[in-house]
């Protein structure tokens, strides 16, 4: 033990400063950023940590079923009567630090918490209990952050997971849960994961984005803009195309601010996140098997059970099997102005993909008769793309038209020229619209929404 009257990390005692300074080097600590130690240092603040971390666990039960905002001061407390018990010097901004550590571990994700408060992180990546990556502004960075051990991360995951009812262990090393805060999270653990726990998280934005966001990112012109909300107020039926992390369910977000709240809304998704503002919405989310394998409820069940809640509009966060077919019957049934998204990297590739579902739902359409659906189905497709500046654009708008022979007919409304590269790494291009006259506008002009074509983009 360190001898009193000197720093715990082997500095001079703090002096009575108005700004705190790091123990080992009297640098000025940046608010929000851990002071700068030493590797001796830093194993002995660990130390520290984990006695007094685990002497708080006997007091745990105390804190059981109080209100999370008590409880969190009652914590405090705690920890600051723990700290003097054990009578060990620490400069202040360590004390503060080691104070918020322990409370996140406790109330939240541990060292992930300062990554979670940040609002330019948009992905947290944990590899494995040493290395943690983040996106921001579509780019990766790697962090200092680290977990204890695999064991410290195990206990964050597993507190994640059993908060929306799912499990992980070694017969189910996979798993899809959501934070509080609706973000999306996913879990690989070993023996899948060889070099330990995966977790990865797709940050929810605190305040929704809304089409006004995305003209200011430049994920759309601002032409465009009035235009996307008079196909959503018209009732036309739109698929959102786009590889992962494109933007689709960001797109698909701020398409369906624009449905009247007037209309009664189901939306189904796999791990809910999606953020309507209207008054009538229901939200379903499907149920993974239980321990024992049942018990499991996928899309394609609550598509089929949403169609009998009498919706005005159906929006499924995303389609990835059977439930494409109940999707489209749904649309072609009076359900027009429904909104989903799929992986695909062209428009015509995510009507292939479409195609290919049907298949999965052990139908025996020809395949004609499938594409039948599709054309009556769906009304636009948008495709969206992330670019190597992490912008994510979108590239086309595009029309289904019909049917020529077996073949389904689209065409491009507006599109996105990429140009080529600014030495910064900018992507240079521009949006353009093609000159081709929607079949749709005479429905927008009988409905009064109008339709001008000669908007500028930009």
């Amino acid at each position: 033990m360190a001898q009193v009257g000197r720093s715990w990390f082997g500095g001079a005692p703090a002096a009575p400063a108005q700004q705190a300074t790091s123990p080992d080097n009297g640098a000025p600590v940046t608010p929000g950023r851990p002071p700068v130690r030493s590797p001796q240092a830093e194993a002995q603040y660990q130390a520290l940590k984990s006695d007094v971390h685990n002497k708080l666990i006997e007091r745990v039960d105390l804190y059981r079923g109080v209100d999370p905002d008590v409880a969190r001061v009652e914590v405090r407390g705690a920890i600051e009567a723990l700290l003097t018990e054990v009578n060990v010097p620490i400069d202040p901004a360590s004390r503060q630090q080691l104070i918020k550590e322990i409370e996140d571990d406790i109330f939240g994700l541990g060292p992930l918490e300062p990554l979670l408060d940040d609002p330019t992180v948009d992905d947290i990546l944990v590899n494995n209990a040493q290395q943690v990556y983040i996106e921001r502004s579509g780019r990766l960075e790697p962090t200092d952050v680290k977990f204890r051990n695999d064991g410290h991360l195990l206990n964050i995951i597993d507190r994640v997971v059993s908060r929306v009812g799912r499990r992980v262990d070694e017969a189910s090393p996979m798993a899809d849960a959501r934070l509080r805060d609706g973000s999306r999270v996913h879990v690989v653990i070993p023996p899948l994961a060889l070099d330990g726990a995966i977790l990865s998280i797709r940050k929810f934005k605190k305040e929704p984005m809304h089409v006004e966001d995305l003209v200011k990112l430049g994920t759309i012109p601002t032409g465009l803009a009035a235009m996307l909300e008079r196909v959503v107020k018209a009732r036309l039926s739109i698929l959102i195309s786009g590889g992962t992390g494109a933007g689709k369910t960001t797109m698909l977000n701020v398409l369906s601010s624009f449905i009247p709240d007037t209309e009664r809304i189901i939306t189904i998704e796999d791990a809910a996140e999606l953020r309507l503002q209207q008054r009538h919405v229901l939200r379903l989310e499907v149920r993974p098997p239980n321990i024992e394998g049942k018990g499991e409820v996928t899309q394609r069940e609550l598509v089929r059970n949403a169609l009998r809640m009498r919706p005005d509009r159906i929006i499924v966060g995303e389609v990835r099997s059977a439930e494409a077919l109940d999707m489209l019957q749904a649309m072609n049934t009076g359900h027009e102005g429904s909104i989903t998204t799929v992986h695909a990297n062209t428009p015509r590739d995510a009507l292939s993909r479409l195609e290919t579902m049907i298949l999965l739902a052990g139908s025996n359409l020809t395949q004609r008769a499938m594409r039948q659906q599709i054309s009556s189905a769906i009304d636009l497709v948008i495709q969206v793309q992330r670019f190597s500046d992490g912008v994510r654009r979108m590239v086309s708008f595009s029309e289904i038209v019909g049917m020529e022979g077996d073949i389904i007919t689209m065409q491009d409304l507006f599109v996105y020229k990429q140009a080529g590269v600014a030495t910064d790494g900018k992507v240079i291009g521009e949006f353009q619209y093609t000159g081709v006259r929607p079949m749709f506008a005479e429905r927008l002009e009988s409905m009064g929404l109008g339709v001008d074509l000669g908007t500028p983009l930009t």
